[in-house]
């Protein structure tokens, strides 16, 4: 019998649904814990289907400006991987139903401890993790068989076909494809070789395709959505934290 999982599940009733899942990305602590506390259910009321919780870092290289400034905005509020993850108890104690994945770098995972982090990552109520940085080989070691965590991979258009198969391979719950070369950010206009890329992810994996980095307008998501099964959305929600930070403004313009 299948256990279920709230990421499985979710795909499989977006797909019976014909709609496609929205990723909302928010660096954990930016401004501070408690606001993020309320911006999840927040999104959650205003359509996001899937929460990302990076873990802020003080090297991010993976990201633009915009999520650079939420790491140290978090940082310098005294946010950390143990603080992160009992946000997540929490959010599962107010009855948080959604899937929520771990954004994360390496490196705070080391320091914590890979075994100790998964099994607190699990115990909080996480769902799924995604370490930036971490190599497919070595990533696909990290999760114990039967692990309830899953384990997202990054697929970047300069990816080769045959190393996307194998990256693709070691993956669950669902593939993270980076829309663009370079780092996070909201861009002008999207990759003229999105639908090329995507139908070849397609070819390669069962799993649902989520397309990320950059999408900053809802005309750039319902393109997106034409192409892949989910849209994640993460420099333009962290943009209007860093302009609005702790005002009451702050809900409705990230929801609007």
């Amino acid at each position: 019998m299948t256990t279920p999982h709230r990421i499985d599940d979710l795909f499989a009733r977006l797909k019976k649904e014909k709609r496609k899942a929205l990723v909302a990305y928010l660096v954990a602590g930016d401004p501070d814990l408690a606001t993020t506390a309320q911006l999840v259910p927040a999104l959650v009321e205003a359509g996001a289907d899937i929460i990302e919780l990076g873990i802020p870092f003080s090297d991010p290289l993976a990201d633009g400006i915009v999520n650079q400034l939420g790491c140290q905005r978090a940082i310098e509020s005294g946010t950390t991987l143990p603080k992160v993850l009992q946000l997540i108890a929490q959010l599962r104690q107010e009855k948080c139903q959604v899937p929520l994945v771990l954004f994360t770098y390496y490196n705070p995972v080391f320091a914590f401890g890979r075994e100790k982090f998964e099994a607190a990552a699990t115990q909080a109520g996480a769902d799924g993790l995604l370490i930036l940085d971490l190599p497919p080989e070595e990533a696909a070691h990290d999760l114990p068989p039967g692990s309830p965590l899953r384990r997202i991979v990054l697929v970047a258009p300069t990816t080769p076909e045959s190393r996307v198969r194998s990256v693709v391979s070691t993956a669950s719950g669902f593939i993270y494809y980076v829309s663009r070369e370079g780092v996070t950010g909201m861009q002008q206009s999207l990759s003229t070789t999105l639908d090329e890329k995507v139908s070849f992810l397609k070819k390669s994996t069962p799993l649902p395709i989520c397309v990320g980095f950059g999408i900053s307008d809802p005309s750039q998501a319902a393109q997106v959505a034409a192409l892949a099964d989910g849209v994640v959305v993460g420099s333009a929600i962290v943009d209007r934290i860093a302009k609005h930070g702790r005002s009451p403004q702050l809900i409705p313009e990230i929801t609007a």
